[in-house]
C-alpha cells in the first residue's frame, strides 16, 4: 500500500530505532476496565523484537524466555504486565458478550520450496495479547473522535440475517437461542459448546462465523448512534492500528493528526461515504485473492487424491452453490452432488472427485451420492 521505505522501514517498528508514533494511552484496572484515556503524537524506541510462538511459550511456561526479553532490563516483567492486562479485558469483553470463536486460518509449509501441506495457524496468549490491546485502542480512538466532533470511519458488523439458523444450529446441540439476536446468549452458548466439545469447537466456529456474515466499514458522523461490533459486543470500534498496511487505518490516523492539530477534517462528508464504501469493497476483493491462492495451493496438494473421502462441515449455502470445509489440508471445497437439504454448519462425509490448481477449484460429492 505505501513506498517500500515507507512500508518496511520508517513504519516500522524496527529494534532500537527511535519512530515517529501516535501513542494511545489508557489505564487498565485489574477487573480489565479502561479509563483516563489519552492520544498523543511522540517519537518511541522499541527495545526488542520479539516473535509470537516464543513469546506466548514462555507466558504459558512451557518454554524459555526469548533471549532479547532476559537481556533487556525489566522487559521481563513489562510483558507479563501487558499479559494480565490483556486477560483482564479479554475477560471483561467476554462478560459483555464478546464472541469467543476459534477461527485458525490455514498456513502453507514448505520443505525445500516444496509446499507439503496447508495446516492450521493457531491462536496462542501472546497473540492474544496483542490483539486485545490493538481492540482496546480501536475502541478508545473511536471514542476520542466522536468527543471531538469529529467525523470517522467505523468498523461494524451488524446484526446478523441468519440468526435463524444459528437458533437451528444451537437447537441441533440440544441448546436454545432466543429468537432475537443477542451476542450474551450467543456468547454463552459457544463458550458450552467449546466446554463440551473442544475438538468439534472450530468447526463450529466457522459456521458460525460464516453465518454472522462480513464486517464493514461505515461513516459515523458526530452525535449519530453507532452501529456497533456484533461479535465484539462493543458500540464504538474502528481500525487505527496498522495505517501502514491498511488503508482505512491510514484515513484515521489522518482524521487524528487533523483533531490533534485543530485543523478541519482532511476528507469531506462525500468523501468518506465514498472511502468507507471503497474499502469495504477493497477488502472484499483482497479476501477473494488470498482465497483463490489458498484454494489453488490446496488443489495441488490433494490432486493425488482424488477418490479419498473427508469428514467435512457445510461452511456455505446459497444459491450460488454448497461448500464444505476439511481439515487436512485445511481447505474449502465447492459439493457438486448431494448438497440437497444441506446448511451451514451441518457435518458431512464427502468425495474428492475433481481439482484444478490453475483456477483453484476443489469438487466435492457428498459421499455415497452417485452422479445422474
Amino acid at each position: 500500500m505505501l513506498p517500500e521505505k515507507l512500508s518496511t522501514d520508517l513504519t516500522s517498528l524496527a529494534e532500537d530505532r527511535d519512530r515517529l508514533a501516535i501513542v494511545v494511552e489508557m489505564v487498565v484496572s485489574p477487573n480489565g476496565t479502561v479509563s483516563e484515556p489519552d492520544i498523543y503524537r511522540a517519537a518511541v524506541r522499541n527495545r526488542a523484537k520479539l516473535a509470537y510462538d516464543s513469546v506466548a511459550a514462555w507466558l504459558d511456561g512451557s518454554g524459555p524466555p526469548p533471549p532479547r526479553v532476559a537481556s533487556v532490563s525489566g522487559l521481563d516483567e513489562q510483558l507479563r504486565m501487558q499479559d494480565r492486562a490483556a486477560q483482564a479485558m479479554r475477560s471483561i469483553r467476554f462478560k459483555h458478550g464478546a464472541l469467543a470463536l476459534e477461527t485458525p486460518e490455514a498456513r502453507p509449509v514448505f520443505e525445500d520450496d516444496v509446499l507439503r501441506d496447508l495446516v492450521r495457524d493457531e491462536p496462542n496468549r501472546a497473540k492474544e495479547l496483542i490483539e486485545d490491546f490493538m481492540i482496546a485502542a480501536n475502541g478508545v480512538t473511536a471514542r476520542y473522535l466522536a468527543q471531538k466532533g469529529s467525523p470517522s470511519l467505523r468498523r461494524v458488523l451488524r446484526t446478523p440475517e441468519r440468526w435463524d439458523r444459528i437458533v437451528t444450529l444451537a437447537d441441533s446441540f440440544g441448546d436454545t437461542l432466543p429468537r432475537e439476536a443477542s451476542c450474551e446468549a450467543l456468547a454463552k452458548f459457544l463458550a458450552k459448546r467449546r466446554s463440551a466439545e473442544p475438538a468439534r469447537f472450530a468447526d463450529l466456529s466457522l459456521a458460525v462465523v460464516k453465518l454472522l456474515g462480513r464486517g464493514e466499514y461505515v461513516l459515523e458522523l458526530p452525535g449519530e448512534k453507532p452501529a456497533g461490533h456484533f461479535g465484539l459486543a462493543v458500540s464504538d470500534y474502528t481500525h487505527s492500528t496498522a495505517p501502514n498496511r491498511r488503508f482505512p487505518d491510514l484515513i484515521t490516523q489522518r482524521l487524528l493528526k487533523a483533531v490533534m492539530a485543530s485543523q478541519p477534517s482532511p476528507y469531506t462528508r462525500d468523501e468518506l461515504k465514498a472511502l468507507a464504501a471503497h474499502c469495504t469493497d477493497q477488502e472484499t476483493n483482497a479476501a477473494k485473492v488470498e482465497r483463490h491462492v489458498m484454494k489453488s495451493a490446496a488443489a495441488q496438494l490433494l490432486a493425488p487424491r482424488i477418490g479419498q473421502r473427508f469428514d467435512g462441515t457445510v461452511s456455505g449455502a446459497s444459491e450460488k452453490g454448497t461448500w464444505v470445509r476439511i481439515k487436512r489440508p485445511n481447505t474449502e471445497g465447492r459439493l457438486i452432488r448431494g448438497f440437497q437439504g444441506l446448511d451451514v454448519g451441518d457435518a458431512v462425509r464427502v468425495e474428492l472427485v475433481h481439482t484444478d490448481v490453475e483456477r483453484g477449484f476443489i469438487d466435492f460429492a457428498r459421499a455415497g451420492h452417485e452422479s445422474r
